[in-house]
């Protein structure tokens, strides 16, 4: 039996070997509490640390602009509630500004606070690519405006947004907004510099980057104070209390400095493999619509519509066939819903409801890309041939 195809790395990624190897030493002899004063403690706390170093030299700022997080939907909604409540505290605004293609962990998150009556939220649109423009971003910005937040790289279309330049035309616009960027699927595939960006808070998540699950950080630029959203003995500068998962701090340090030693040559191996896989795709189903295409974006990513093709059943027979993929977001798993993604783009719920996103990673092969879309083409088929003979 073979192994399955697995084009999911949007979704997860395997932990690297070298990542797992930094790990274990840290469920083992390095058990201690990196809060603890004595020997067993500071070597905890000296291995978070150095990992803190590594993950602050992936983003480009100071170790002490880094916050550990239990991933990244922890660190959007430290970043969106953290600034909200620390203005509504000093009276100085409530008005948040996303753009509609944003992860749900941002959405959801600005969708309750406006619920509950504490934010006042305008949501910008993409153009039929998935892009967002700076222009637009800025125009909704007031005197009360306190955070924008526009995703680096999008996780279900791949779409790379000019976030140097909306953070630029926010600051022209009100000094006092804070910019904050989801840069989750980001990390690892495009040049990463939070000083360049411009951005006062900044997203990432492990394991997207082969390190493990349940861990992430928010870049904090030196200044910006937020309200901590978790209350406890002060860690993380009094940012985000609670014991350190060091293990898993450990291994999201590695996996930083691993993805961004290789990102050059890695990202042009990918880009090929998922060029090559997007026209055996749209060769093979002349009806497929490419998304996002010729838009700036992730060269990991193909992605898809079929008109007709409900993404579970589709996912669901190609996983019968040992190739694994996704609809869009695995986060929004089991909805049964549109993308909101391709929505704001401009297709119909019809064709949204069709999607399939493809993405490849570090140890994806050229024989499992071509094998990948011979059985997506059969699949595609197969699937409008049941439906015509329904109709």
């Amino acid at each position: 039996m073979s192994s399955p195809v697995y084009l999911d790395h949007a979704a997860t990624t395997p932990v690297a070997p070298e990542v797992l190897e930094a790990m274990l030493p840290y469920f083992g002899e390095g058990y201690g509490n990196p809060s603890s004063l004595h020997s067993v403690g500071r070597m905890a706390r000296n291995a978070v640390d150095q990992a803190r170093d590594r993950v602050a030299d992936a983003l480009g700022c100071a170790a002490r602009e880094v916050v550990f997080t239990a991933g990244g939907s922890e660190a959007d909604n430290l970043a969106i509630r953290g600034v909200l409540d620390r203005a509504a505290a000093s009276g100085r605004g409530r008005h948040l500004v996303i753009t509609a293609i944003e992860h749900d962990a941002v959405i959801k998150t600005c969708e309750q606070l406006a619920d509950e009556g504490r934010a006042e939220v305008t949501v910008i649109g993409c153009d039929q690519r998935g892009v967002v423009s700076p222009e637009a971003v800025a125009a909704a910005v007031r005197d009360d405006t306190v955070l924008v937040s526009v995703m680096l790289a999008n996780n279900e279309v791949g779409t790379v947004q000019d976030v140097g330049r909306v953070a630029s035309l926010v600051r022209e616009a009100n000094p006092r907004t804070a910019v904050h960027t989801d840069a989750v699927q980001a990390l690892g595939k495009v040049p990463l510099d939070v000083r360049s960006l411009g951005v006062d808070l900044l997203s990432v998540s492990g394991h997207k980057v082969y390190g493990p699950k349940g861990v992430g950080a928010l870049y904090v630029r030196q200044g910006v104070v937020l309200a901590p959203q978790i209350s406890g003995g002060g860690h993380e500068r009094d940012r985000r209390s609670g014991t350190e998962n060091v293990p898993g701090i450990v291994g999201f340090g590695m996996a930083a400095t691993l993805v961004a030693g290789e990102r050059e040559d890695e990202m042009r191996r990918l880009g090929v493999m998922a060029s090559r896989l997007t026209e055996v795709v749209a060769t093979g189903v002349p009806d497929a619509v490419v998304t996002a295409a010729g838009a700036p974006r992730l060269s990991s990513f193909a992605t898809f519509a079929f008109p007709g093709i409900p993404t579970d059943v589709l996912l669901t027979l190609l996983d019968s066939w040992d190739v694994c993929a996704s609809g869009g977001s695995a986060c929004s798993a089991g909805a049964h819903m549109p993308s909101h993604v391709l929505v704001a783009m401009g297709f119909s719920p019809h064709l949204a409801a069709g999607a399939l996103r493809c993405t490849v990673g570090r140890g994806t092969t050229d024989a499992e890309v071509d094998r990948a879309g011979e059985l997506i083409v059969r699949a595609v088929h197969q699937l409008q041939g049941a439906a015509a003979a329904r109709a």
